[in-house]
């Protein structure tokens, strides 16, 4: 929406700086000009400004979602809600509802539908762990492991039977299956030893991979896969195949089974088609064949994921039994959350499985939320597709499988995803046929090409891995740059700009760290959602929503992703992060659900440790969120408003609120597990003189807000 009014407004303004202890360096002074003439986006604090509810460990939900927990998360200020599925992480089939049906009742297990009906309210539900399981590594608990490698020749892998031509409609080579094997360094190869499964392959090649790290690939690099000499079958048979791959051998580090065709073969009695749709491998043997025809196995067999040779596959078999239940790790039921205060009484953003499920489960669980009469209009299919190294075609087929039935029981839900996992610059995966290695350019092609729905994008921001020594002040000065790349990136890959952007999860790593609870967790977190919402998003999850501990998960530094502490008693300490949610939805915006409008800011001279984002409040008061990313110097700033040449100058009025956060209302004890804010004080709030310059103190937030005069 463009502004009404096209303005020239030259102002200044001022306000006291708190000084930190100790000496502070001289400051430096920066002037911010705010575009007045045309409006980047429009938004509201309700409807813009959110965070998301997740899984966590046995007994912790209902105790994290106490009334008196939810009244405090509430006093954020937070909007709207998204519910995450950390089962789809976990590489585990949800049961959303623990009462449900399975495809072989008799032995209760095989492929699960829970029920729809509604009964009594669910207000637990779990995962299940895949006994077909491929992968080595998951990206939630990580304590599971790969079935190939397990030294267990009687458990197997099973890829995906939902891949198969026989539900995507599509010949089997447009979606082929593999496993790659990760020997940990570079090896001497020569030979494989294949113990097959029910489906076998009857037409595969083995490869080897020539450069680096083929899981974790750079833009700049063409790496790519090349088969062994002697590595490629075309009438498989099954069985104990053991196959030389090349005469001398060769130094190797990944190695990849490429699977093009099945033998469509089932060694159970049961008639269930999708037992004998994909492939199916027991165990691997990957090593050297000397002269005297011994061999040396280069794979570690182990039934511990710390303990055996990793393992990536392309696809897992959701079949699973009763017995594979994980209590480790639990959802927060469905009515727990949909009928919480904590919805605002608005639509929460509901997830599916998708990687681990089936369209029916899907479907089910959607039609129950309906029946419940819960207001559900946009639903994220699946969650991190790339995290789990899924083809992006592959990720589309189970996408539409299940987007097709959800349109079918009601064509106004708006679907959508796919929740990538954070990254940067573009989202790379290996080259199709092509040459084309952009993930998400491929999804969305494949989505178009089928007419299916993509109503909206959603995608996380977790910049910073490393939380242990790399310096804090210079990561917070990369968060618009960095973030500014990633949405450039997907704009260029054809993410369509018409549709809604959802930021699902936002948080400063993925891996908890001091950063996260410090005045640093503020900083992220105003930054991140002005940045996001300047740049046109629509929505900025808070990801840590719930109370909970400190922990020290990389073994140097205790924090974690949260906005408030849970404590031995029954109070909560506020942490820097809640103190900014307040901020960002109580004062820079104005509460509510009436539209702001957001405004470009340009600083000069440039600097990346001050970030300015400028809204038009409902109230006709313009609202500036400045923030100073340098840990030792404050900054004296000037502010102007300028559209153009031809509009004559207003200004603010005399007095304008400052209302300010920085270490002189937050301090962190960092005292291992017993760490905690030993000062966490509301934000300070003056009048300040709009006819002086003014200086942001050292790591600080500061709204500036007030009227303009003609």
């Amino acid at each position: 929406m463009a502004s009404r009014s096209g303005l020239i407004l030259i102002i200044a303004i001022c306000f006291a700086w708190v000084p930190v202890t100790g000496n502070a360096a001289d400051p430096i002074s920066i002037t911010a000009t705010v575009a007045t003439d045309h409006a980047v986006n429009v938004c509201s604090p309700l409807q813009s400004i959110g965070a998301g509810v997740d899984g966590h460990e046995r007994g912790e939900c209902e105790q994290m979602l106490s009334d008196k927990n939810v009244a405090e998360m509430l006093s954020a200020g937070l909007g709207p809600l998204t519910y995450r599925l950390r089962t789809e992480l976990g590489g585990e089939v949800w049961h959303w509802n623990p009462r449900g049906t399975w495809s072989d009742p008799e032995h209760q297990c095989g492929y699960w539908t829970s029920s729809d009906s509604v009964q009594e309210p669910i207000r637990l539900s779990y995962g299940y762990r895949l006994p077909r399981r491929g992968s080595t590594i998951d990206q939630a608990n990580n304590d599971d492991y790969s079935r190939i490698d397990d030294d267990d020749e009687s458990s197997f892998w099973k890829s995906n039977p939902y891949l198969d031509k026989q539900f995507t409609g599509e010949p089997n080579i447009n979606h082929p299956q593999w496993v790659v094997i990760d020997l940990g360094a570079i090896k001497p190869v020569n030979t494989i030893r294949i113990l097959w499964g029910e489906p076998f392959a009857r037409s595969f090649r083995v490869e080897y991979w020539d450069g680096n790290d083929p899981m974790h690939l750079h833009l700049d690099r063409k790496d790519e896969w090349r088969p062994f000499s002697r590595g490629t079958i075309d009438h498989g048979k099954g069985g104990d195949q053991r196959l030389r791959l090349c005469g001398t051998p060769r130094p190797v580090q990944f190695v990849r089974v490429f699977l093009s065709e099945s033998s469509e073969t089932n060694a159970g009695s049961t008639t269930d088609i999708r037992d004998r749709l994909g492939f199916a491998i027991r165990e691997i043997n990957l090593g050297v064949t000397d002269r005297q025809n011994r061999f040396m196995d280069q794979i570690r067999h182990a039934a511990k994921h710390e303990d055996q040779t990793t393992i990536y596959v392309s696809s897992t078999d959701p079949w699973h039994r009763a017995s594979d239940i994980d209590y480790k790790t639990e959802q927060p039921g469905l009515d727990l959350i949909l009928t919480s205060a904590l919805t605002n009484r608005l639509p929460v953003l509901v997830p599916v499985g998708v990687l681990y499920n089936t369209p029916e489960n899907a479907v089910a669980e959607v039609r129950y939320l309906l029946a419940r009469g819960y207001p559900i209009d946009q639903v994220e299919l699946g969650e991190e597709p790339d995290g789990q190294w899924v083809a992006p075609e592959d990720y589309a087929t189970v996408y539409l499988q299940t987007a097709r039935e959800l349109q079918q029981l009601n064509p106004r839900l708006k679907l959508g995803g796919p929740s990538l996992q954070g990254f940067q610059s573009h989202l790379l995966t290996w080259p199709d046929a092509t040459g084309n290695r952009f993930w998400m350019q491929r999804f969305v092609r494949s989505v178009r090409k089928a007419n299916g729905p993509f109503d909206f994008f959603s995608f996380e921001f977790y910049p910073f891995d490393d939380v242990c020594t790399h310096s804090t002040s210079e990561q917070l000065q990369q968060i618009p740059a960095l973030l500014d790349g990633v949405m450039s990136s997907l704009h260029s890959d054809g993410v369509p700009r018409k549709i809604p952007w959802l930021m699902t999860e936002y948080g400063y790593s993925v891996f908890a760290g001091r950063a996260e609870v410090e005045i640093e967790g503020a900083l992220f977190t105003a930054d991140t959602v002005g940045a996001f919402l300047t740049s046109g998003g629509d929505k900025a999850y808070f990801y840590g929503y719930e109370p909970n501990h400190v922990t020290d998960e990389l073994k140097c530094s205790w924090g974690n992703l949260m906005m408030l502490q849970m404590t031995d008693g029954q109070e909560l300490n506020r942490l820097a992060a809640y103190h900014a949610a307040r901020m960002l939805s109580n004062e820079w915006m104005q509460p509510g659900s009436s539209p702001h409008e957001l405004f470009r800011v340009n600083i000069e001279p440039k600097t990346a440790a001050v970030s300015i984002y400028a809204v038009r409040r409902p109230d006709r008061q313009w609202s500036l969120l400045a923030i100073n990313k340098d840990p030792n110097r404050p900054v004296r700033l000037n502010v102007h408003f300028k559209p153009s040449q031809s509009q004559p100058a207003i200004g603010f009025t005399d007095k304008i609120d400052v209302i300010q956060f920085s270490r002189a209302q937050y301090e962190w004890l960092d005292d291992g597990a017993k760490s905690h804010p030993i000062r966490s004080l509301l934000p300070t709030r003056f009048q300040g003189d709009a006819s002086k310059t003014c200086d942001l103190p050292p790591y600080s937030l500061t709204v500036l807000r007030g009227r303009t005069v003609r």
